[in-house]
């Protein structure tokens, strides 16, 4: 099941990495995953765009140095992946 978001208020480099991150995850891990982010747990590493982007030790478990947290991003990604979960029980 796929869902797409048009017109949204978020930076679209933040919400391509976010998005790469949970690419993959199934869905209760995805899910967890991204309501970690605002509460600044778990970092999105950075890969396409880590210019200006700070290093930090806690991306160390992705294998990569760039990370951020990319509140906004995360939380409408959350809510698209809820979105396409309800579709998918139909």
């Amino acid at each position: 099941c796929k869902t797409r978001g048009s017109n949204l208020h978020v930076h679209s480099k933040n919400t391509r990495e976010t998005a790469q991150a949970i690419k993959g995850m199934h869905i209760p891990k995805a899910t967890e995953y991204l309501k970690d982010v605002p509460l600044q747990k778990r970092w999105v590493p950075f890969h396409h765009s880590s210019g200006e982007v700070s290093r930090c030790a806690q991306a160390k478990q992705w294998g990569w140095t760039h990370s951020r947290w990319p509140q906004r991003s995360a939380e409408f990604l959350l809510h698209m992946l809820k979105n396409a979960e309800r579709d998918a029980d139909l």
